[in-house]
């Protein structure tokens, strides 16, 4: 039988593979709840996460109840934690994979608000901390799946135990109650004194009646140090081990695991004292097997630990407020940061009550706690007080001054309040009493005039001065130290207004020696005489430093070389403010000054010489010039070497080109550098390797350009060679230009081609994507919002002349959908017109025209509606009166929906008609769109189409003229069959659109007529029955048979089903009824009689 390491290392494998491969849920879960069973503790269970530390310090409260709702707040975390590490492992990850915002409100109530939760995210890979949450490093492209799904399958496991625990369904509570003591009290309410202390932690309870000792992984002693390494590196779950103390039934020898049975045997390797059962338990693993373990006795146990605890007693100590266990060397705990207080310590005798004193703010007057640092109202530090009290000898106190009598120094109207912390003073006092500050300076109040007070102040008595006490020699010389100070202040003050340091202020006067002389008025007459002492000092002893140089090497040089011409000495000229620096320096003192000025220059001569600058006599000359500042002498010995580039800068001729080809590839690099503003040295080396490849078609501007977004060489590659798909051209990425509308690319001059072409001559709905034809501008929507991006891209490219055309064609447009445009019937010139009277003017060819029907203006139409007129003209009028039906077809014509212009045209033939004005596409029946885009729900037709009611002549050109003169008869219109007197017969005369070679030209029909159809053909007459069909809005649906009346209802989504017990004739009448009553004739079917 495997062993329960084996088990857990095979369900554990299990799990993950399930976890990151996309297993079932189920599988999953199952694999979780076994892990979650196995009966092993926390530390031998989890081996990437600290589940026992986890638990310990997310685990509060004095009783069950409590400890389970802080159990319960951590399992929630674990939750959150174990929905992190599930979308890492996902295959498809969310957009923001790569961060956790702190900022988060899920994120701060659960993972930020307990112990140990960023450390998860750390292990998922969350490595990379940011000014607002956690993500993982640039480096990383995706995270390491397999060490994922191993944390979130012991996050998912740990919040599986927790819930049981919860729940009181764990099969091994054990394991959790030895760690937390208050889980062993079912009782709710039940208080336990026990005090949970980490493996470095052994001390004493504070009640003195029972001691715990916990057995550190790292021991004290070299032995035991070897042994824990060897154990954590054994077993990594093994990284603390708990003792807990309980008043009421723990016994401090007993088992270090499980805490309730009496040590048997002691581990020497482990360094642990543990009982029969946990010792085989423990040791049963085959990494520990080999552990050297001693049989211990009752007496020997007891002895042990009582010498462990003496050992280590004194060298920690517990904190009072948290209960952390410190290091005695901290003087402040880890945990709180309050201070280890000497009065409590643990190593005071037990049986002497603490005695905890407490501490008034200076500045507020709060009494603190003795543990406090700050004020817990100011928030400032705890001051320097007195030693606390023997309550048995309470301090002396002095007496508060008596209230003060009329006329008295103490009299009221001179008390004064500390404004900081509010303390009432007297006025004797110049400073609070409380807080030590100084009384502010009344501000000056206006003089009042007071009524004479009814009360009679009493004189003051005469009080008899008491002689001074003689001054002793400390006192004086404190009071003296304070005047020379004021005086210093106050003179440092008055120079630092008049510009003159306060280091100046002081060393002028200590050389002066005299206190009664102004410092600003002696360094202005004096100072300059000095310096120049100072000055010719520093000459004098620079000719004997050289001179004495000059000696040494002529010494050691004369051997080798006699006749070596001798060095010419530098007189070394001292600026005065390097005089002054070195004056002050000195304090005053002229050879130090000296000595120290030349120390300071040949520092910053050898300065400047380490900086390329050998010829120490010009290193002298700028630093004088420059009053011995390095950074301007620097920049004097820079200027003749910059003066060549200079001239070329501001000179007029173009620079010269970047050779490629120069042996120089750094000179190459960093003119790229400073001409091209390219973001590093690395990328000039890409853009002078990509110019240097072998037949490579590129010009500097555009590599520079490609190598600036990116770095990537292959994608710079593909970004400098983009293959126009209307020249089959390969041309940079920057010499292609695309619109916004597609993915289509195509280079500058085909773009300019095509748009300047389309513009000439061709519709503004034909100015789209060359090559996908794309965006369908039909749509107001889209055309709105295509047009005004497209006009950025074609003002930079088009010539003036035709961008100009193009806006007036972009305006014609916009004016269409206005309701007061007009189309002139004779020239097709468009304008608006505001008038209200029917007889419009063109502007163009000055031809009159109704404004109503868009017919030629005639003067019969004076004073007559449109209808009338068209009467009038169909009785009178012998030329209408030839055309016939056709020109009743013509008046009847074609209008387009969008722009409102007609055309003298029949319907027959094909429905869908494309506006040449507006390139609107519709159907000349009814009226509506033709589109590929359908907006109509449910729609499963692909391709340009429209939708027709059943009253449209798309559905009604299949009837037979008899039929359709059936249903006139039937709604009591009437009709004509026979041609009018003096028309034409034989061939209809009806004009229509025709194809002929890719043109639409406007023709007569030309079929052979009929008789019984008005001198039509049988096309045209349909056409002008369902006119007068339209024109009266007759519904066919009355005339439908059974399997037209099951078509249109399925065609417009009527519900068709039958009822039980219907009969034929009852369910198709009910049907006819229903699809009259849902689906209503055309609206935009044209209605003119």
């Amino acid at each position: 039988m495997p062993s329960l390491s084996e088990q857990l290392q095979e369900v554990r494998s299990r799990a993950e593979v399930g976890l990151y491969s996309g297993g079932r849920v189920v599988e999953v879960r199952a694999g979780v709840m076994a892990i979650a069973n196995l009966p092993l503790p926390p530390c031998s269970k989890y081996q990437h996460i600290s589940a026992e530390t986890m638990v310990i310090e997310n685990s509060s409260g004095s009783n069950r109840k409590e400890t389970l709702a802080s159990l319960q707040r951590l399992s929630t975390a674990l939750n959150i934690l174990e929905k992190y590490g599930c979308n890492l492992t996902n295959p498809n990850r969310p957009k923001y994979w790569r961060t956790v915002k702190h900022n988060n409100p899920v994120f701060r109530a659960t993972v930020d608000a307990i112990q140990g939760g960023r450390a998860v995210l750390c292990l998922y890979g969350y490595s990379n901390q940011q000014p607002d949450g956690l993500s993982f490093p640039d480096d990383v492209t995706d995270p390491d799946v397999g060490r994922v799904a191993a944390v979130t399958l012991e996050v998912m496991s740990l919040r599986m135990e927790l819930e049981m625990l919860i729940k009181e369904t764990h099969p091994h509570p054990e394991f959790y109650e030895r760690i937390i003591a208050t889980l062993r009290h079912k009782d709710v309410g039940l208080n336990t004194d026990a005090v949970v202390y980490h493996s470095s932690a052994i001390s004493c309870h504070s009640d003195g009646q029972s001691k715990s000792l916990a057995f550190p992984l790292h021991h004290q002693s070299t032995r035991g140090s070897s042994h824990s390494h060897s154990l954590s590196s054994n077993h990594q779950g093994l990284r603390s081990i708990q003792v807990f103390s309980t008043s009421s039934n723990k016994h401090p020898d007993n088992c270090a695991i499980c805490g309730i049975f009496r040590i048997s045997a002691h581990c020497l390797t482990c360094l642990q004292g543990l009982c029969s059962e946990c010792d085989k338990l423990y040791h049963s693993s085959p990494e520990r097997s080999n552990h050297r373990r001693t049989a211990v006795t009752s007496s020997s146990s007891s002895s042990s630990s009582s010498k462990i605890r003496s050992s280590h007693s004194s060298s920690t100590w517990c904190c009072l407020h948290c209960t952390k266990v410190n290091s005695i060397q901290d003087v402040l705990c880890q945990e709180c940061e309050r201070p280890h207080l000497e009065s409590i310590s643990s190593n005071r005798d037990e049986s002497q009550p603490a005695t905890i004193t407490e501490w008034q703010c200076k500045s507020c007057t709060m009494v603190n706690a003795a543990s406090s640092i700050l004020c817990e109202v100011c928030e400032r530090p705890r001051l320097a007080t007195r030693p606390p009290t023997n309550p048995s000898h309470p301090p002396v106190t002095p007496p508060r001054p008596p209230a003060p009598v009329l006329g008295m120094p103490g009299d009221p109207d001179s008390q004064w309040v500390c404004q900081f912390c509010t303390y009432l003073n007297y006025s004797p006092a110049t400073v609070c009493d409380m807080c030590n500050l100084a009384r502010p300076e009344p501000a000056p109040l206006p003089v009042k005039l007071r009524p004479p007070s009814p009360v009679r102040r009493v004189p003051a008595l005469p009080i008899k001065p008491k002689e001074p006490a003689p001054e002793d020699l400390d006192s004086w010389r404190q009071r003296l130290m304070k005047e020379e100070g004021l005086k210093l202040i106050q003179l440092i003050r008055d120079g630092e207004k008049k510009g003159v340091s306060p280091e100046e202020v002081y060393t002028s006067m200590r050389v002066a020696g005299d206190n009664n002389i102004l410092p600003c008025k002696w360094l202005k007459t004096e100072l300059p005489l000095l310096l120049d002492q100072i000055r010719m000092l520093v000459t004098t002893f620079s000719l004997q430093f050289d001179k004495t140089t000059s000696d040494n090497m002529n010494r050691s040089c004369e051997a080798s070389d006699e006749d070596a011409p001798a060095e010419t000495e530098c007189t070394i000229q001292l600026s005065r403010a390097e005089a002054k620096q070195g004056w002050l320096t000195a304090g005053g003192d002229l050879e130090r000054a000296a000595r120290q000025a030349l120390r300071d220059r040949l520092a910053k001569v050898k300065e400047l010489c380490v900086l390329g600058f050998t010829d120490e006599a010009l290193c002298h000359e700028v630093l004088r010039q420059s009053c011995g500042e390095v950074r301007g002498a620097l920049a004097l010995l820079q200027r003749p070497l910059l003066e060549p580039f200079h001239n070329r800068i501001w000179s007029e001729k173009a620079e010269p080109p970047v050779d490629i080809h120069h042996p120089d590839k750094q000179r190459i690099c960093r003119r790229l550098l400073a001409v091209y503003d390219l973001p590093s040295w690395g990328r000039c080396e890409l853009v002078l390797s990509l110019l240097l490849e072998h037949s490579a078609p590129y010009s500097l501007e555009d590599v520079v350009q490609a190598v600036r977004e990116s770095h990537d060489r292959e994608f710079i590659k593909r970004v400098l060679a983009k293959e126009c798909p209307i020249c089959l051209s390969v041309f940079p990425h920057s010499k292609m230009q695309s619109l916004t509308s597609c993915q289509c690319s195509v280079c500058c001059g085909c773009f300019q081609q095509h748009f300047t072409i389309a513009v000439r001559d061709k519709h503004i709905r034909d100015m789209v994507c060359p090559v996908c034809w794309e965006p369908n501008i039909n749509d107001p929507e889209h055309l709105n919002s295509y047009f005004s991006t497209l006009d950025i891209q074609l003002r930079e490219c088009l010539e003036p002349e035709v961008y100009e055309l193009f806006h007036k064609k972009l305006t014609e447009q916009a004016l269409i959908k206005d309701p007061k445009f007009l189309w002139c019937c004779h020239c097709s010139y468009g304008f608006i017109y505001d008038g209200d009277q029917l007889k419009v003017t063109c502007f163009q060819c000055r031809n009159s025209f109704c404004a109503q029907c868009k017919k030629p203006w005639e003067s019969q139409h004076t004073g007559l509606s449109c209808e009338q007129y068209q009467s009038w003209k169909r009785e009178n009028d012998p030329e209408y009166q030839k055309q016939g039906l056709a020109g009743y077809l013509r008046d009847n014509g074609i209008t387009c929906p969008n722009c409102r212009f007609q055309y003298a045209l029949s319907k027959g033939g094909c429905m869908h008609f494309c506006c040449s004005q507006c390139r609107y596409q519709f159907c000349s029946g009814c009226n509506n769109p033709f589109h590929t885009t359908c907006a109509v729900d449910e729609c499963s037709v692909s391709g340009l189409h429209a939708h027709h009611p059943r009253d449209c002549l798309f559905y009604l050109r299949d009837w037979e003229p008899s039929r359709l003169q059936a249903l006139l008869q039937n709604n009591d219109v009437a009709f004509n069959t026979e041609p009018p007197p003096g028309t034409q017969t034989g061939l209809c005369g009806v004009i229509e659109q025709k194809d002929e070679g890719g043109q639409q030209p406007d023709s007569a029909c030309g079929a052979q007529t009929q008789n019984g159809h008005a001198g039509l053909c049988e096309k045209h007459y349909r056409e002008y029955l369902v006119s007068l069909i339209n024109s009266h809005s007759i519904d066919p649906a009355p005339l439908y048979s059974s399997s037209e009346l099951l078509l249109a209802c399925r065609r417009y989504k009527v519900d068709d089903s039958r009822r039980d017990g219907e009969d034929g004739f009852t369910y198709y009448s009910r049907l006819l009824e229903k699809l009259m009553v849902e689906v209503p004739l055309g609206d935009k079917v044209p209605r003119k009689k």
